[in-house]
Parts: structure tokens; C-alpha cells; sequence
């Protein structure tokens, strides 16, 4: 019988391992370490890499998208359009402060993993929900409202990806680009009114 706590200490090292050095990098022997267990019993839990991988890949993804996705899915809300807004741009800093690579892991292995029918289905999944959410309907827009979409998904992630490259670069010292990331997420709201008319 599998344990559950070993087969999560695998995941847990997996996405640690999978996020560092993307799936072409990574070799079963790396997470195996990183779980502080043999590569047999890793084996045992996850047959090949690519089966781990494909798991941890769809976490990471949910993880990247589910807020948006949650919260649009909602309920339509009486609340203040521009207060939802900031609640996704709250939640959205919240978890990517904690997970800085998880934006350029998610895109690098979404385009070096394309025919990976799991994965595009789940994304076509995730935007159709979006594209079909109740909060949308509340909103008069200017243009098609995907462009609302990818703009508003755009500016919160972009910012955690640019980092990455400008510190790896020596462009900027972190903290001045914590600064920024700071400034950004304040510019946020502002920047989506360009594609709202008003509220129905």
C-alpha cells in the first residue's frame, strides 16, 4: 500500500526540482534526492518522469490561473466591480511574491509541451470559463472582452517574468525591482479602466 505523505513529499520535490530546472533538465535522480528517497521507491509512486511531471504541471498551472478562474466562475456578486478587481490583483501578488518562477515554468513548459493534449485542454477549459464567466456580464466593454482578459492576466504576470530576466542580467538589484513590481501592481486598476465603459 503507497503512503501518502511519501507520495507527497515526491510532488512536493518534483515541483521544487520541475520549477528550477524545467522538465528537459530535470532527472528523476534530482527529485529523488531532493524527497530524501531512493530512486526505487520513486519509481514505485511515479512510473516515469514525464507521469510525475504531467501531474505537477496541471497543479502548476491551476495554480497560476485558478484565482482568475475561481473568482470569475463565481456567482454574480453585488459587489463593486473595481473591488473585485483588486481582490484578484491582491490575491494574484499574495501567491506569485511566494512563487516568483512559477510564471516563467508555466509558459516555458506550456510552449515545450504543446502536444500535451491534458495540458491544452485544460487551458482551453480554463479560458472558455473566463471568456463565459457571470462577473463579465456585469461589464460593458469597450472591445472584445478576452482582450480584457489577457491585458488584466498579462499585467500581473509579466512583471514576475521580466523580473527574473532583469536581476539574471544585472539590470536591477531586487529590491529596487520589488519597488516596481509594487508600482505596477497599483498602476493595474487604472490601466483596465481603458477597456471598461461602465457597470451594468
Amino acid at each position: 500500500m503507497k503512503d501518502l505523505s511519501t507520495e507527497n513529499k515526491i510532488k512536493e520535490a518534483a515541483r521544487k526540482i520541475f520549477t528550477q530546472k524545467g522538465y528537459a533538465a530535470t532527472r528523476t535522480r534530482d527529485i529523488a534526492e531532493e524527497a530524501g528517497i531512493n530512486l526505487a521507491l520513486l519509481n514505485y509512486y511515479f512510473r516515469s518522469k514525464k507521469k510525475l511531471f504531467d501531474i505537477v504541471m496541471l497543479e502548476r498551472v491551476d495554480e497560476l490561473f485558478g484565482i482568475f478562474n475561481n473568482i470569475l466562475s463565481n456567482k454574480p456578486s453585488d459587489r463593486n466591480i473595481d473591488e473585485i478587481i483588486k481582490d484578484i490583483i491582491d490575491m494574484y501578488y499574495d501567491m506569485l511574491i511566494k512563487n516568483p518562477d512559477l510564471p516563467l515554468f508555466v509558459l516555458n513548459e506550456i510552449n515545450n509541451n504543446l502536444e500535451n493534449s491534458e495540458i491544452t485542454n485544460y487551458l482551453k477549459e480554463i479560458f472558455e470559463k473566463l471568456a463565459n464567466s457571470k462577473l463579465l456580464e456585469r461589464i460593458s466593454f469597450k472591445t472584445d472582452p478576452m482582450v480584457f482578459i489577457i491585458n488584466f492576466i498579462g499585467l500581473i504576470i509579466f512583471p514576475f517574468i521580466s523580473k527574473q530576466i532583469h536581476i539574471a542580467a544585472g539590470i536591477m538589484k531586487e529590491d529596487h525591482y520589488d519597488n516596481i513590481i509594487q508600482a505596477q501592481k497599483e498602476l493595474i486598476p487604472e490601466v483596465l479602466k481603458y477597456f471598461i465603459k461602465d457597470e451594468k
